[in-house]
């Protein structure tokens, strides 16, 4: 017989009794009854119900035994009475009487209980993560991603002939939009790597090299703020490029994973493919954001022109300087009471807008705070718009189009979760394609690039020549589900004199692009084919399919929001040796003072 196990806890059934089996694994529950003591004992795949009696030689230590310590039990299968059958777990129906346990590793007290979602600080699970992965939600989330990236693999291998490429984790820094985790070189002094943002550059250098299709489940670093979809420090993605390609290609082989993937591990209905398209200006016109929620019915639209000689001088005033007026509109809330509104404005305003107007379609009569400032005609011509009906509400903002975007697409958001009426069990996916080359950046009044800065404008280098930065489209396009940017990419730039160009409008000399992509840039002049790629999140996609809303639960193991690793102590601190090696000296920022009129807290509790 095997040393610790001829079984594991999720195999024995009724047509195994009688047989003698041996199980290893963790005690996760103990239930004492004086004449017999029952633990459960759980493994990796599941649960089995021991029984020790109480004229054995180890019940007393078995008594004292804390959970989670683990044991190897040898014992008869039994069937269980149909009284006592558990019909929540897969081996219900048996339980093993112990003949021998061996006390594989005895456990202390643990910090907190594996058996249930308690409420545990997110301090504490992560000091302790390997407990914490223990539980079974937990466990199920990184089994979860581990089958969807094998499923990922295999898609993209023997469905869309691509091959699985590794490209290095010491590279160059580089300019690409976040800040970068810099390693110092012992034989280099004063010279660094920086771990790589993404495998941007390889992955186009790879078809340079003449590969045609690219894939890996690459780890990106990123010095980057956490947020609930975004894990600070690391994200893995799966990288994707391919040679001589336009975007419907692209567009078409991420669908088949994502449409593949989303169907046979989520428990929700998927949307057909293709996805949906839209423009980047539709998109941030009709919900206010580049990352829509299609769940959310609420659409909104422009309603500056109705303004433009409208009669409420607020706006009518605020558009002549170049303002815009969005029309939010909301079915059947009109029967919410006058705090539901006033908490809407109330948030409106703590989002930086001046406030929140509104119009309430009721009993055939058009009320709110600006109603009597508009004409029959304008109201009309509002409702005819939104397609309001009598029980809808349209809210109206104005500002300039940023603050707009950005609030009204927050406002959409509020009302969608608040209101409940974001449609259930379905994954709602997207695509949002034309991009903005560039922005208009007001706090340093330049122009900058506002997505990938190696992306083909749309109409080349006569663009670049002759059209107002801003105005200039890019091949870039973004996959959207459920509101959250599952994977960005584009058509690369493929041509040296594109590429200068495009950095020449965002502010770059020649002699910057040549120094920050050598690589790159000396490629591009021996022969480039046209390419392009994307990059969906892995760990996004596992958070869609987990359900869960914070990255965290299914990520092994994460740093917390201040990207502090707890189970093992990162960052840290090294020795003076090693950073003598490094020829770095630590220069930290000096502790503020406490003034002279400040009182400098007592050592000793009075």
């Amino acid at each position: 017989m095997h040393k610790y196990r001829t079984h594991n806890c999720d195999e024995l059934r009724t047509a195994d009794a009688g047989k003698l089996v041996k199980l290893s694994g963790w005690v996760f529950r103990k239930r004492d009854h004086g004449s017999l003591l029952f633990f459960d004992l759980r493994d990796h795949y599941g649960m089995t119900q021991i029984v020790i009696r109480p004229d054995q030689s180890y019940f007393e230590e078995c008594q004292k035994l804390k959970l989670e310590s683990v044991i190897t039990v040898t014992g008869m299968v039994e069937v269980r009475t149909p009284d006592t059958i558990n019909p929540e777990v897969k081996t219900g129906e048996i339980e093993i009487v112990a003949q021998e346990i061996i006390f594989d590793s005895v456990a202390e007290q643990i910090p907190f209980q594996v058996s249930g979602d308690d409420d545990t600080s997110e301090e504490l699970r992560l000091k302790y993560r390997f407990l914490d992965l223990r539980r079974e939600k937990l466990h199920s989330n990184i089994m979860l991603r581990t089958r969807v990236i094998s499923e990922i693999r295999k898609i993209m291998i023997d469905q869309n002939g691509f091959n699985e490429f590794q490209t290095p984790i010491l590279t160059s820094s580089s300019p690409e939009g976040a800040r970068d985790y810099l390693v110092p070189s012992r034989v280099h002094p004063g010279k660094f790597y920086a771990l790589p943002q993404s495998p941007q550059q390889f992955k186009q250098l790879l078809m340079l090299a003449g590969f045609d299709k690219y894939f890996q489940i690459a780890s990106c670093f990123r010095d980057e703020d956490a947020r609930a979809d975004r894990s600070p420090g690391e994200h893995s993605q799966l990288d994707i490029e391919m040679s001589f390609v336009e975007p419907d290609d692209i567009f078409k082989v991420v669908e088949s994973v994502l449409h593949q993937i989303f169907t046979k591990f989520g428990s929700w209905k998927v949307d057909g493919i293709p996805f949906k398209r839209i423009k980047y200006s539709d998109s941030m016109l009709m919900y206010g954001s580049d990352k829509p929620d299609l769940r959310n019915p609420i659409i909104m639209s422009d309603a500056t022109e109705i303004f433009r000689t409208s009669g409420f001088k607020a706006f009518k005033s605020l558009v002549e300087k170049g303002a815009v007026v969005r029309a939010i509109p909301v079915r059947q809330i009109a029967s919410k009471s006058r705090s539901f509104f006033d908490k809407l404005v109330e948030y409106a305003i703590s989002l930086g807008a001046k406030g929140l107007a509104y119009l309430v379609w009721e009993n055939g009569e058009v009320k709110g705070p600006i109603a009597k400032f508009l004409s029959k005609d304008e109201l009309a011509s509002i409702a005819a718009q939104c397609a309001l009906q009598d029980g809808d509400v349209v809210f109206l903002l104005c500002d300039n189009v940023k603050l707009v975007n950005r609030v009204s697409g927050d406002i959409r958001i509020k009302l969608g979760r608040d209101l409940d009426i974001l449609e259930k069990d379905v994954y709602r996916f997207c695509w949002i394609v034309d991009f903005p080359m560039y922005e208009f950046d007001e706090e340093s009044q330049t122009v900058i690039f506002s997505h990938n800065p190696f992306s083909m404008p749309q109409g080349g280098i006569e663009a670049l020549n002759t059209m107002n930065p801003v105005d200039i489209k890019a091949f870039q396009y973004d996959v959207v589900c459920n509101g959250c940017e599952v994977g960005s990419g584009a058509i690369r730039n493929h041509k040296p004199e594109i590429m200068y160009k495009a950095f020449d409008l965002a502010g770059y000399k020649q002699e910057d692009v040549d120094g920050k992509f050598p690589a790159l840039i000396n490629a591009f002049k021996l022969g480039a084919p046209p390419h392009g790629g994307i990059a969906p999140g892995i760990d996004r996609i596992v958070m869609l399919l987990a359900n869960v809303d914070n990255i965290r639960e299914v990520i092994a193991f994460p740093m917390n929001q201040k990207a502090q690793d707890l189970l093992m102590g990162a960052p840290g601190d090294v020795t003076l040796k090693q950073l003598r090696e490094l020829h770095i000296k630590i220069n930290l920022p000096e502790k503020p003072k406490i003034l002279p009129t400040e009182t400098a807290p007592s050592p000793v509790a009075s």
